[in-house]
């Protein structure tokens, strides 16, 4: 029977010349051997999240691929798992990775699951975390002794973006809303509810609803009971593709919907069957200054433009490549501390690193050299509480006519201190 071991246990059960002796081979102070920087990948690829979650999961695991195509000083160990958007499955899968010696992993992505893996795997195991697409405001708070990161903004913030297009861009004063019964829903449903109050508007009722159900009917029905200017619907795609068809087959499409980053998937209009013309979104916007490069990259990996948060995955998995690498050891309580480091802007004035240089982000950190790395998603700052600090969101909306369905009408930028 083979025994499956913590990590912590493993690094307990070394005396202290073992310990010294292990952190000297793989320190990058003038050590021969190649640091292997060993990352693990927490992301869904089965669930009511996997149509956007496997294009998140090929932006994270392509920052490995860039740094081994050159003469890098480091290797990377990556292990990707499917967290099947469920906090239980995703866990227990978490464990694995902790237990396997994973000091730090991309993910996971939705709010619900991350909360959970976080509390209950992560932070008990001194295993750093950066999410790429965990957006609620709970993840501010929590009590994580800095390990927890993310690149995605704050729904803190989104829910202000909604109420802003909502009554000016769609010129509504009244909407109800449908959001899934979890903690990405209802924080985004509570944000948005106040910042759309706070404009003169009435939100007529806010209707939870639970993932992947066979009918919406019933849900639609109550919130469409009180003939809102706008509905605002958040949720899922697999969820998201049964609760348009229901509403297409009741309801015209004078009334403006408006969705969240969760449905932006261009998959979603020929799956429900409907032109979706009257469905609106706001979402995180990559316009990073190293975006264009992060582009290129995507599209000669993969043959196709990068959709929503795949940016945001890429700038998690390579600032914590450059963070490990910096601390040339795979611990986490080592690897957190140059988060910042190698994110922010610093008082001694680094040389710049982005996804176009990559490659020389990884020498300059196994080197100690200061680097301040700007991304695809945005300038990648994190703040006290390991958020970003300025995010712009996209404004767009189905219009089957353009490539990939969804255009962008309109940008919204938010900037912090």
């Amino acid at each position: 029977m083979v025994r499956e071991f913590n990590r912590r246990d493993v690094l307990g059960s070394f005396g202290g010349a073992a310990l010294a002796g292990l952190a000297g081979c793989i320190s990058q102070s003038g050590g021969d051997e190649s640091f292997e920087a060993r990352l693990g990948v927490l992301l869904p690829l089965t669930g009511d999240l996997a149509s956007v979650g496997k294009p998140i999961r090929d932006g994270a695991i392509l920052p490995k691929n860039v740094i081994e195509s050159g003469d890098a000083p480091i290797t990377i160990d990556q292990r990707v798992e499917d967290s099947q958007t469920d906090p239980q499955a995703a866990v227990s899968t978490a464990e694995d990775l902790v237990n396997a010696g994973y000091p730090m992993i991309t993910g996971p992505a939705s709010s619900g699951v991350n909360m959970q893996v976080t509390q209950e795997s992560l932070i008990p195991n001194g295993v750093v975390g950066c999410s790429p697409s965990s957006t609620s405001p709970n993840v501010t708070t929590l009590d994580d002794d800095d390990l927890i990161f993310r690149t995605a903004p704050s729904d803190a913030l989104q829910g202000q973006v909604m109420a802003q297009v909502g009554s000016e861009n769609l010129e509504s004063n009244s909407a109800s809303a449908l959001y899934v019964n979890n903690d990405y829903g209802q924080a985004l449903f509570e944000s948005f509810n106040g910042a759309y109050e706070d404009r003169g508007a009435t939100v007529e009722t806010g209707v939870a609803f639970r993932k992947e159900k066979d009918s919406y009917t019933t849900e639609l029905g109550e919130a469409m009971e009180s003939d809102p200017d706008m509905l605002v619907v958040i949720g899922y795609p697999a969820s998201g593709i049964q609760i348009f068809r229901d509403f297409y087959s009741e309801y015209s499409t004078d009334t403006d919907i408006l969705v969240t980053d969760g449905l932006q998937s261009g998959d979603l209009p020929g799956n429900v069957g409907e032109e979706m013309s009257n469905v609106y979104g706001t979402a995180p916007l990559p316009s990073g200054p190293g975006n264009d490069a992060f582009v290129q990259q995507y599209e000669d990996e993969y043959d196709r433009s990068p959709g929503v948060f795949n940016a945001h995955a890429y700038d998690a998995s390579a600032v914590l490549l450059l963070a490990a690498t910096r601390a040339g050891e795979n611990d986490g309580d080592t690897i957190k501390e140059e988060m910042r480091t190698v994110a922010n802007p610093g008082d001694d004035s680094g040389t710049e690193i982005s996804p176009a240089n990559l490659i020389e982000g990884i020498e300059l950190a196994s080197q100690g050299e200061p680097i301040n790395y700007v991304g695809a998603s945005s300038s990648v700052d994190f703040d006290e509480n390991g958020d970003m600090k300025a995010v712009s969101y996209s404004f767009w909306r189905f219009d089957t006519s353009v490539d990939g369905n969804i255009e962008q009408v309109s940008t919204v930028e938010f900037g912090g201190s």
